[in-house]
């Protein structure tokens, strides 16, 4: 008993001192003191075997030549030999952009001093100014419908709207014309434009995400700013970019399109230039553009530039007109926004064309990484806020007023599991938009913004795919007065643009997280690849040990957080009752997610990569704490009240639901003899964490009722958007049948009452009505007002019908006499 206290009190000292980061002479010191006093209780310990052992790993670990002889080494040319090289590509990739909180919820120590000063962009007024007169009157212009089935396109007026009141010039900055305004801003803008129209959305969208405008304004040589940039702040220019084709989609390293670098003609003179031969596909306003940006590689055969003949990626600019380029034909996405092919054949154009000059040939991979952030991080999460705003006021409404079984269809538990979640991912999308637009603003934080683009695009999915379960025929029936069909049908492009979400999420979030958030990984490769060995082995030296000590540090936190649990946990200091509880969950599953990391890292190695199905769940888990955070950072800024509070512990159920769910298949699927079991009893010894569970039937039920009725959330979630009015719009008609609802609901569900019990006498629904005022069911006043709501009702629950040759709208909205 006593040898088994001795062993205990070793193993205690070693977490203790792993994890409050002890330095290693110090660590060693205060290890041999604790071998020592157990001795008393342990005489094993005090055998001659035992102390030489100890001597020894004491020696080696601190002494420089022992330790890099008989440990550092051997694991170096062990490495060496098993992990696969940093390709030229690859590396750009992880090299670009920055790291922001993300990398803290990775290192499994979440600095939440850091955390606490991160705060939410507010709108300046001029950006405000521009959401309420430019983009509301853009919005009062657009009819979705005639959009989307008659016209095919934006009406021309729209586009001239679009193209001179700056829609285009959000990111140029104002020197040239242009706006500067915040990712934030953008992101406001994008998003309720979105909620009118998904193609006047998209439509200005790219000008100010991966595009010319963007690309020149950061690498542009001065004469490219001054010749392009004014053009495309007013509209006179219509920027589109080429990167992907037939074969080369998010792979960027295969494209096949080529430039070679050569001498020929322009106006008759000869020039240094590029001869160009490409094929381009689904590049959005093509069709329509005056300037074509190219991703292509890049070729000096006659080393007309210096010694290299593969320059490999670059990135240049080129006139739509130019001879050779063909252009102008469309595809058709799902929705009429300009999407379309570009070819060019024996195009000839000079070195200037490059972008940033001839100094940036070979490096456009590097520049497109670096700028796809405003995509990613800006344009397709706002469509994805877009939706939730509009799923969770039209889901909520709908189910209040749709009635079956004399009960609203929104009371039915079944309903109200799929009308909760839409609360939830609703609330969850405009904190996470609030949040990834912040990160922004520090830098480029290219794995912040592909979780973003994954995650929101997929929360908008499962949004609208609930919203469409609950507006059942009403949702399906395409028309004018349908509020879902065309966000639903829209839905794959925004899952698809900018990376299939099946790659961002098996490959980019941790494989890039990994290398760009992980303190020591990318570096101990870089030197483990170093052409000079002997200075490898020593940077591998400091930081293979500094990498032990940080894993072992987090694989001791998270053990002990499981067993003590709020009490060795911080929480940011400004967190109140609601939030720190959360806060110290983020903490306990940050070390989780280092320490299964490294472990996956350690014994996987190179394999990792391309074991996609385990990386994928340790990525989202990586993302899942980091939503958590934007719904903590979200709720603070709220009214602290009871629509507040529901729906941000809803949100924060789902979230540590998802990352623990994620953490149970990457444990049950890891193999390596059940390590990823043992794994999973460290971490989770008393199981899943009360915080983890799903959301529970009280909370669905609570939530589903909720989103039924008016609150500081809905009200919140309807600020960003544009919410018709207008009784004869699709959004307009629910709206208002809405707030007639709630103007006259207590006297129609007594009528309602009256009704199915057969107390009321009449032929239409006004006489049953004046009936039930008589008898005292309601009051003489409000006769008027609910047969006025019944109207209204009805005319709400129709869905659109056509003459046979799906031409002409034939809707009788007039209610039946009964």
């Amino acid at each position: 008993m006593l040898s088994l206290l001795a062993i205990v009190l070793l193993i205690a000292t070693l977490m203790t001192l792993f994890y409050q980061q002890i330095s290693r002479g110090i660590g060693s010191a205060v290890f041999v003191i604790v071998w020592l006093l157990c001795g008393f209780l342990a005489s094993w310990l005090f055998h001659p075997l035992s102390l030489i052992l100890l001597a020894a790993g004491v020696t080696v670990l601190n002494h420089v030549d022992l330790r890099q002889k008989f440990i550092t080494k051997p694991v170096y040319n062990a490495l060496a030999k098993v992990m696969p090289a940093i390709g030229d590509t690859e590396r750009e990739a992880i090299e670009a952009g920055t790291t922001w909180f993300e990398a803290d919820l990775f290192s499994g120590r979440p600095d939440w001093e850091k955390f606490a000063h991160i705060q939410f962009t507010s709108l300046t007024e001029e950006e405000q100014s521009f959401i309420d007169n430019e983009v509301v009157e853009l919005c009062d212009m657009l009819d979705e419908w005639q959009i989307f089935h008659e016209l095919r396109d934006l009406p021309e007026e729209v586009w001239d709207f679009l193209k001179h009141k700056g829609f285009f010039s959000l990111i140029i900055p104002t020197e040239y014309g242009g706006k500067a305004f915040s990712p934030y801003a953008q992101s406001r803008i994008m998003s309720k434009i979105a909620t009118r129209s998904l193609t006047a959305a998209v439509t200005a969208m790219v000008p100010n995400s991966l595009g010319p405008g963007e690309l020149l304004a950061e690498y542009g040589t001065q004469e490219q700013k001054d010749r392009w940039l004014p053009g495309l702040a007013k509209g006179d220019e219509i920027p589109c970019f080429g990167l992907t084709g037939p074969e080369a989609g998010s792979d960027a390293g295969a494209i096949p399109d080529t430039g070679v670098i050569c001498k020929g003609k322009i106006d008759g003179k000869e020039v240094l230039g590029m001869r160009l031969n490409f094929a381009k596909r689904w590049i959005t306003l093509a069709p329509v553009a005056t300037v074509v940006g190219l991703a292509f590689k890049l070729y000096d055969p006659e080393k007309l530039l210096g010694d290299t003949e593969d320059l490999g990626i670059t990135c240049a600019l080129i006139p739509a007109d130019t001879k050779g380029v063909e252009i102008g034909r469309r595809h058709y996405p799902g929705s009429p926004f300009m999407n379309g092919p570009i070819n060019g054949k024996d195009v000839f154009v000079p070195l200037d064309a490059i972008i940033g000059g001839p100094d940036m040939a070979g490096k456009g991979w590097r520049m497109l990484i670096e700028c796809l952030g405003a995509g990613r991080g800006v344009s397709l999460p706002a469509l994805a806020t877009a939706s939730g705003e509009m799923g969770y006021r039209m889901t909520g409404a709908f189910g209040r007023i749709r009635r079956q079984f004399n009960t609203a269809v929104g009371e039915f538990e079944g309903v109200q599991e799929a009308s909760a979640n839409v609360a939830a991912l609703a609330y969850t999308l405009e904190a996470y938009r609030h949040l990834v637009t912040r990160s922004l603003e520090d830098g480029a934080p290219s794995v912040v913004t592909a979780m973003a683009k994954y995650h929101a695009t997929e929360m908008m999915r499962e949004l609208i795919n609930h919203g469409m379960d609950i507006a059942g025929g009403r949702g399906i029936q395409l028309g004018p007065r349908n509020f879902l069909a065309l966000p639903y049908q829209s839905t794959p492009i925004a899952i698809t643009v900018e990376g299939a979400n099946i790659l961002t999420r098996s490959l980019m979030i941790f494989g890039q997280g990994a290398m760009r958030c992980h303190p020591f990984l990318y570096d101990e490769l870089q030197a483990i690849q170093a052409e000079d060995k002997k200075q490898g082995l020593q940077d591998f030296d400091a930081l293979f040990f500094s990498h032990a000590s940080h894993t072992l540090g987090n694989i001791s936190s998270a053990i002990a957080q499981a067993l003590a649990s709020p009490y060795l946990s911080d929480a940011p200091g400004n967190a109140d009752a609601f939030s720190a509880p959360w806060y110290r969950l983020i903490n306990r599953y940050s070390a989780v997610l280092a320490s299964t990391s490294d472990m996956a890292l350690a014994l996987l190695g190179g394999d990792l990569k391309r074991r996609e199905l385990l990386s994928a769940r340790l990525g989202d888990v990586h993302s899942q704490l980091l939503i958590a955070c934007a719904i903590l950072k979200y709720h603070a800024t709220l009214p602290r009240d009871e629509a507040n509070d529901a729906h941000a512990h809803y949100a924060l159920r789902l979230a540590f639901s998802r990352a623990h769910d994620s953490l149970e298949a990457f444990t049950s699927n890891f193999g390596f003899f059940g390590i990823g079991r043992v794994l999973k009893r460290l971490f989770f010894p008393l199981g899943r964490p009360c915080k983890a569970q799903a959301p529970s039937d009280d909370q669905i039920r609570a939530l589903g009722q909720m989103i039924m009725e008016p609150s500081s959330v809905r009200d919140a979630l309807a600020e960003p958007a544009y919410i018709s009015q207008d009784p004869e719009d699709s959004i307009g008609r629910v709206e208002a049948t809405f707030n007639k609802l709630l103007e006259v609901e207590p006297g129609f569900l007594a009528y309602l009452k009256a009704e199915g019990k057969g107390q009321l006498e009449g032929k239409t629904v006004l006489e049953k009505l004046q009936d039930a005022a008589r008898k005292g069911i309601i009051n003489e006043s409000q006769v008027e007002a609910i047969n006025e709501y019944d109207a209204m009702r009805y005319d709400c629950l129709l869905t659109d019908a056509f003459d046979k040759d799906l031409k002409e709208v034939q809707v009788h909205a007039e209610r039946p006499m009964i």
